[in-house]
């Protein structure tokens, strides 16, 4: 077996990192078996390498390989892409067609993208894995091929299958090894290293010097979050070699070819389905309320200093009657809100909006809010004797929140 350095070279991979050469030792491990191998990873990795890998360390390896990427084929000719079709199966169809099951049958097909088929052609797919037999569209008969499949997704398969676009069987029968590459971003010691090579193919493609980096651009490009992976850098090595004069690259003309490179560093922000049932009625209302109240105690604070500083206590003690209370009825279904006592001798009423404001200031009696309010609620039933919905109305109350109210205190 060959060293994962014979075969870095042989495939142009480039890059030690540790996590890599662990994902082409397996390959290696796999590729004279029959195994099915899901390989997984970031879009830009080079995931392309490894099925060539498998393929060319196979007894398969004299045989056809054929590469398919099923998330450029439009879904009303996938099927007949990959098992082919008689004549005159659908419109447009006027001779038989053979599929790339049919014509790499005994080497490799490369289902790149796997993660984008059709629920349709995953069964099909499937019945392939299992006993090797596909049937073309239009037919009725059944073909055996000898296939070795490869198969690669950036997708997160377990959403997929969660979310019904993925079949959970197929997914294990072409997972029986998975090989997951690291993205770039996870491996910074290679990033110069790649970019010093690509810089140097595109010179000696464009007939000029090399381009170099310089200190502050080195660390930029070192700590840069590369989305694309190394599509994205060999793209960014390419623009800079044909665009820029200057072959010295500092840190300000790198930042030019990394889009949003000033927040390189910064976690990505995930949006996630929220329910509206998370911002119900009773949540809105309960917010008005509070900002309502918070209001309304502010300018409970200023009338009360502006009371104090013309001395005008005396008069104020007057003129208001012995009872506190603050009730609110925001919902009429029987919301029913807390009293609001100041601690004083005097009272005033207030109305403001919807809400009705009394406030107690009597320092010789008892400040407890449950004593008050049944004092307040007695005093209303006697004085309507009994009658609930003339009480309520005088207490500024639904009815029905005073029916709740005489069960709770037991009247």
């Amino acid at each position: 077996m060959e060293s994962v350095q014979a075969i870095k070279q042989r495939f142009g991979i480039i890059g030690n990192d540790p996590i890599l050469n662990r994902a082409l030792e397996k390959a290696l491990k796999v590729a004279p078996t029959e195994i099915s191998v899901l390989v997984t990873g970031e879009s830009g990795v080079g995931k392309e390498s490894i099925p060539k890998i498998t393929h060319q360390f196979s007894h398969r390896k004299h045989a056809k390989y054929i590469a398919v990427n099923c998330g450029a084929i439009p879904e009303g000719t996938i099927d007949s892409e990959l098992f082919g079709h008689e004549k005159g199966a659908f419109t447009g169809a006027t001779s038989e067609r053979k599929g790339y099951f049919e014509v790499a049958d005994g080497g490799t097909i490369f289902l790149d993208e796997v993660g984008e088929l059709p629920l349709t052609t995953q069964v099909r797919l499937l019945r392939v894995l299992e006993n090797g037999e596909f049937i073309k569209v239009g037919s009725s008969k059944v073909q055996k091929t000898n296939i070795r499949i490869v198969a690669a997704t950036n997708l997160n398969m377990f959403d997929a299958i969660k979310n019904n676009k993925f079949r959970e069987d197929l997914y294990y029968r072409l997972s029986t090894v998975e090989i997951k590459l690291p993205a770039l971003r996870d491996r910074k010691d290679d990033i110069h290293i790649l970019f010093r090579k690509f810089s140097s193919d595109f010179a000696l493609k464009y007939k000029m010097p090399s381009i170099k980096l310089d200190k502050d651009a080195l660390a930029l490009l070192i700590n840069y979050s590369w989305n694309g992976n190394i599509r994205q850098l060999k793209n960014v090595a390419e623009q800079i070699s044909v665009l820029e004069r200057e072959r010295n690259i500092n840190k300000e003309t790198l930042i030019n070819y990394l889009p949003n490179s000033q927040n390189s560093n910064l976690p990505a922000i995930i949006k996630k389905d929220q329910d509206s049932s998370d911002f119900s009625n009773e949540r809105e209302i309960l917010y008005k309320v509070l900002f309502d109240m918070k209001n309304d105690l502010n300018d409970l604070k200023k009338l009360t200093m502006e009371l104090m500083k013309n001395d005008n206590m005396s008069e104020f003690q007057k003129n208001n009657e012995n009872l506190i209370q603050k009730i609110y009825d925001q919902d009429k279904e029987a919301e029913n809100y807390p009293i609001i006592d100041v601690n004083d001798n005097q009272t005033k009423e207030i109305k403001d909006n919807n809400y009705q404001y009394v406030q107690e200031l009597d320092s010789q009696e008892t400040l407890s809010l449950h004593d008050k309010e049944l004092e307040l609620i007695k005093k209303s039933l006697e004085r309507h004797e009994g009658k609930r919905k003339l009480a309520a109305k005088e207490l500024g109350i639904s009815e029905r929140t005073l029916y709740r109210k005489i069960k709770q205190f037991d009247l």
